[in-house]
């Protein structure tokens, strides 16, 4: 299968650097053998705890990952990841418990993407994207469009009431790259026109992690990345909180 080697950042927008305000999103990243897992959560700017939310949801989604590929080859089952959910939101259930609070005000959305020696598992609740780029011909995929609810600005949230809008796609063919981001970037990458990736984004995004050496983590183009996602040019763009991993098989 080969080993995987990634680059991850995520800034603070400019609008929050305005107010003083923390960055809401958070990411992880990890290889557990050849199998990769990867996820990224943006918390909800109207949630008072919105970036607790999404570091509990990435610290528990990635947990229950990093254990299931410990212990199997195969990406996890629907039930499975559901379980993984019901466990996140059990977690958030309490920490609003302790705090005199409710889990809407640590709303958080998610995409992951797990990819196990046969198959990939993409896990959307809410915007953001995960695009893949594999050996199905063409260029990147983006299996889960961003879901958006009745308004421009509105999402869907692992803390909704009742039970969450969780999607979960499958894809059987090989990937060798792929791409997570937060909302704050879908512009940049997506052409919302026509529902496709932007491929010159992605190939542009991914180029250095292909001559790259190491494995695991490149901490020299992570902080790369970083700059980048922090310069004028994005800041230009979108004064939204950016997270961005970007992972390619060698």
């Amino acid at each position: 299968m080969g080993v995987w080697t990634w680059a991850a950042a995520g800034v603070r927008g400019t609008s929050h650097a305005k107010t003083g305000t923390r960055c809401q999103d958070a990411h992880a990243v990890a290889a557990v053998g050849e199998s990769l897992c990867a996820m990224v959560s943006d918390g909800a700017g109207s949630a008072s705890y919105g970036g607790q939310g999404a570091q509990l949801v990435c610290r528990t989604l990635m947990r229950h990952a990093r254990v299931h590929f410990e212990r199997s080859r195969d990406a996890p089952s629907d039930d499975v990841v559901w379980s993984w959910i019901d466990d996140t939101r059990d977690r958030i259930g309490l920490a609003a418990e302790v705090r005199g609070l409710v889990p809407r005000d640590f709303s958080a959305t998610l995409v992951a993407v797990l990819i196990g020696e046969k198959e990939t598992s993409i896990i959307q609740v809410g915007d953001g994207v995960a695009a893949l780029l594999g050996d199905f011909g063409g260029g990147w995929s983006v299996p889960l469009w961003p879901a958006h609810g009745e308004y421009a600005s509105a999402t869907y949230f692992v803390t909704d009431d009742s039970q969450p809008q969780v999607r979960i796609e499958r894809v059987a063919d090989p990937i060798n790259a792929i791409a997570l981001m937060s909302d704050g970037l879908e512009r940049l990458a997506l052409n919302f026109s026509c529902k496709i990736p932007h491929d010159p984004f992605f190939n542009g995004m991914i180029a250095p992690l292909r001559s790259s050496t190491g494995d695991g983590r490149d901490a020299a183009l992570s902080r790369a990345l970083a700059a980048y996602l922090d310069g004028d040019t994005v800041n230009a763009r979108t004064d939204d909180d950016k997270s961005l991993i970007l992972a390619v098989r060698r």
